[in-house]
């Protein structure tokens, strides 16, 4: 009889014990999940507007290259052309794109997309507009470039320019972003042939907000082009230009 009481006192006591450890192990769990519903809450204030670049067709009509200029370019263009895979520029850039509005929206990030088709007929003119009227935080462009001559590879990113005279107001957030994308992609092994300043694209010029133009790589090199069209190798690119989107955002609280 006084076994059993014994032995009744010990599984008392080791139930205590496994329900004392049972709550810590919640109360941890439940802390880890709290930290991150902040770090999701904090971004969920930041919108991103993620614009690939060109579309199907063309459209050769024309439109001003900035508020009251007299200067005109074409709405959009076509984009260029993988030399080896033949994929047009229009889907490699909506595929990358797609990409990497998943991984924001995972991160918490609110994203906005001025196409997830390829059949539309949307002007730079009218995506900077898009960005505008929805408050974004900052707008990614996705391209690819092309050359005359094959040899060329690397990526590059454009931003506004800083004397610009309807870019200089979002040059600084434009320009530390840009830093920070542009050191992501060179730490994870992109080669990246520089940030460049621009005052003439159109989208840039009705823009009145923080802005990188992010051109992948050249499709007029035959191993580039093979890379870009890998689902892993945009995947990679991708995820270096959320991680230089944190890195910039964070720097803003």
């Amino acid at each position: 009889m006084k076994k059993y009481k014994f032995l009744i006192v010990i599984i008392f006591i080791a139930g205590i014990i496994v329900i004392t450890k049972s709550n810590q192990t919640k109360s941890l769990v439940n802390f880890v999940s709290n930290l991150n519903t902040v770090t999701i809450s904090q971004k969920e204030k930041y919108t991103v507007c993620i614009d690939p670049g060109h579309q199907l067709k063309g459209d050769s009509n024309t439109e001003q290259i900035a508020p009251d200029s007299g200067s005109y370019k074409i709405r959009v263009s076509s984009g260029t052309a993988g030399v080896a895979t033949k994929k047009p520029e229009y889907e490699l850039n909506l595929e990358a794109s797609l990409k990497l509005k998943h991984i924001l929206e995972s991160r918490g990030y609110k994203v906005l997309m001025t196409r997830e088709s390829h059949d539309v007929n949307i002007s730079n003119k009218e995506r900077a507009i898009f960005a505008n009227e929805n408050n974004a935080d900052m707008v990614v462009r996705i391209h690819a470039d092309g050359s005359n001559d094959s040899g060329i590879t690397g990526a590059c990113i454009l931003i506004p320019s800083k004397d610009g005279q309807y870019t200089s107001a979002i040059f600084n957030d434009s320009s530390e972003c840009a830093k920070h994308v542009n050191q992501n992609m060179q730490n994870n092994g992109f080669k990246v042939n520089g940030i460049f300043e621009r005052s003439d694209l159109t989208g840039f010029n009705w823009s009145k907000v923080p802005v990188v133009l992010v051109e992948m790589g050249f499709m007029s090199n035959y191993t580039e082009d093979q890379n870009m069209a890998s689902p892993q190798y945009q995947e990679k690119m991708m995820k270096c230009i959320a991680d230089g989107l944190d890195q910039y955002f964070k720097n803003k609280k």
